[in-house]
């Protein structure tokens, strides 16, 4: 690569915030990139045209059109620019893979869109060809950077090149879901029939597997923290992959995730009541007041209020909260949720807000607005999850003053400690003990004013991750052992 050209870097992926969110992914996907871009890089997005990112791009003219394939009659490249960032992007529309009611991944039924292969296998057969430079010659990156299980086999399709100079690197943001699709399927993917035998790079106990397919043929490998990295070589979290990403550890890297903090700062948050930061507190007080009675709460500043936003899940722990409510409601805490997720969660919690209105607020679905207020009024949030590759919340909390109380797993472990927050790691009754611990604190203002300045001095901006990225991207480019 030319001293004089800056790092090219694709990144490809499903979802990118605001427009299209599932999850941290979408997070990640909207502020790294332009971290990268603000550190000197020459960024540009590949995404597919589900219609809340289409409407998200402006500008658009087509580079290349092709079909019938993967199902999809008509097939189109876009290039354009984000609606927010300003960001180059490249658009792959497809009407009848892409547009279409529910979320993306799901129909509105809940269940998985049957043609999720189809869908997800263009996204990366399309973004194997733009690393080629066969779809915009006049652009070709260094890097393909490919998130998820969702990107997954952009690694296999840019294996196949021959003249291919791209490096690959593929991101693991969530293990547990690993786009899982019959083996019969292969045929439609035009890779190798040998890459369904036993233990091949596509097999996964006789399914074929995106997620495997990364983790198997990228040139680099990152997890969204370091401590992630270590658990998914281990068989309580490596869900069932732990043999493979072990053959993989020396390309394997945990970048921790970053916070965008032009959009959670509680000095600037345009949605809170009143603003505030380390040094003037007046406006948490303020905060908490309003989340105690949009809630129908008690209102008394002295009452420690406990928050959760989160996905309801068996991977989040929630269940060790429901066993730990009567010792926590026994103390005089109150408890605001928001979230949504598995049924016999969500009417479990709502029955506790039903049976003690005064002390439990909770609001099934999820609400960006109010999610930072409940973030800026609580006075610690809980997150029990029993994995979590990064986590986001709790860097939200600690810029906001709200304690973290988490189970040490994770990127959990990794950013939290008895300095910032609480931290436990077995199941309820050690949550209910470290809740105990959190709530004797409370009660002793100097110790926990402490905790608080600690956490919010704390610094996770994304440029930190950025700059992380770009010396791994540089070291694909330029091995050592070719310096």
């Amino acid at each position: 690569m030319p001293k004089s050209r800056s790092l090219r870097v694709l990144h490809v992926a499903a979802e990118i915030y605001p427009w299209l969110k599932t999850g941290g992914l979408a997070d990640v996907v909207a502020a790294l990139p332009v971290a990268q871009a603000n550190a000197g890089a020459e960024v540009r997005l590949l995404l597919p045209a589900m219609p809340a990112i289409a409407e998200a791009v402006v500008g658009k003219r087509a580079i290349f059109d092709c079909g019938p394939f993967m199902g999809a009659g008509k097939i189109r490249v876009c290039r354009g620019r984000m609606r927010d960032s300003n960001l180059s992007v490249y658009l792959l529309e497809a009407p009848y893979l892409y547009t279409r009611p529910g979320g993306p991944y799901q129909a509105p039924s809940g269940q998985d869109w049957p043609d999720n292969l189809q869908r997800f296998a263009l996204l990366s057969w399309v973004a194997a060809h733009l690393a080629a430079g066969e779809i915009d010659p006049k652009w070709q990156p260094d890097i393909t950077h490919a998130h998820d299980w969702h990107a997954g086999l952009t690694p296999a399709y840019m294996s196949r090149h021959p003249l291919e100079k791209a490096k690959s690197v593929f991101t693991i943001h969530n293990l547990a879901y690993q786009g899982r699709f019959a083996g019969v399927n292969l045929s439609e993917l035009a890779l190798p029939q040998a890459w369904m035998a036993p233990g091949a790079a596509l097999e996964f106990h006789g399914d074929l597997s995106f997620m495997k397919a990364g983790l198997t043929l990228a040139d680099h490998i990152t997890t969204v923290s370091p401590n992630y990295a270590k658990e998914i070589m281990t068989n309580e979290f490596g869900a069932g992959l732990d043999g493979v990403i072990r053959a993989r550890e020396s390309s394997l890297t945990g970048i921790l995730n970053g916070v965008d903090y032009s959009l959670w700062d509680p000095g600037t948050d345009p949605r809170l009541i009143e603003n505030f930061d380390a040094q003037q507190w007046d406006g948490k007080a303020r905060c908490k007041g309003q989340l105690q009675a949009l809630n129908g709460l008690t209102t008394d500043p002295s009452i420690p209020v406990f928050g959760v936003v989160s996905r309801m899940t068996q991977q989040k722990g929630l269940d060790l909260l429901l066993r730990a409510m009567d010792a926590l409601l026994r103390e005089g805490a109150q408890l605001v949720l928001l979230g949504s997720g598995d049924r016999d969660l969500e009417q479990a919690f709502t029955h506790w807000a039903e049976q003690h209105p005064r002390a439990i607020g909770v609001r099934l679905g999820y609400d960006e607005d109010y999610a930072h207020r409940l973030i800026a009024g609580a006075d610690a949030l809980i997150i029990p999850s029993r994995f979590e590759p990064c986590g986001l919340t709790q860097l939200y909390a600690m810029r906001y003053g709200t304690l973290p109380v988490v189970r040490a797993v994770g990127g959990l472990a990794d950013t939290v400690n008895e300095e910032t927050g609480f931290c436990f790691r077995g199941g309820d009754t050690e949550l209910a003990d470290v809740l105990a611990r959190t709530l004797a604190c409370y009660r002793q203002p100097s110790r926990w004013q402490k905790k608080k300045q600690a956490a919010m001095s704390r610094d996770f901006s994304w440029s930190v991750a950025a700059t992380e990225y770009l010396q791994l991207y540089s070291e694909l480019r330029h091995p050592r052992s070719e310096a």
